[in-house]
């Protein structure tokens, strides 16, 4: 009878180490599909997150150079009117520079 008993108490615990053994393997297969899903969720919000960040970037990009054209024709213009300016008064001084340069050219100082 205590053999009898005994190799029910090992069977027992046979069936309780095996129960164990499915619960932990249960538990380690849930465990791990969490983190996959964790793991596709944050991969997706990265995806998400890069694509609205490459969003503002180009339209920052769009912006500035619709402004960079605007700047460029003011520039131009800008140029050319100072061009302009110095052309006239180029043109309006440069009689009374060639009439000084030839008198002090011209000139002998003892």
């Amino acid at each position: 009878m205590a053999s009898n008993r005994g190799q029910g108490g090992i069977q027992q615990l046979l069936a309780a180490e095996q129960e164990a053994q499915r619960i932990v393997n249960a538990a380690r297969n849930e465990k791990m599909a969490r983190l996959k899903q964790a793991k596709e969720e944050a991969e997706k919000e990265i995806t998400e997150y890069r694509a609205q960040v490459e969003y503002e970037f180009q339209r920052k990009l769009t912006e500035s150079s619709g402004d960079s054209g605007a700047n460029v024709k003011r520039l131009e213009q800008e140029t050319e009117a100072k061009i302009q300016h110095l052309k006239t008064e180029a043109s309006r001084i440069s009689q009374d520079v060639v009439s000084m340069l030839l008198k002090h050219v011209t000139s002998v100082k003892n």
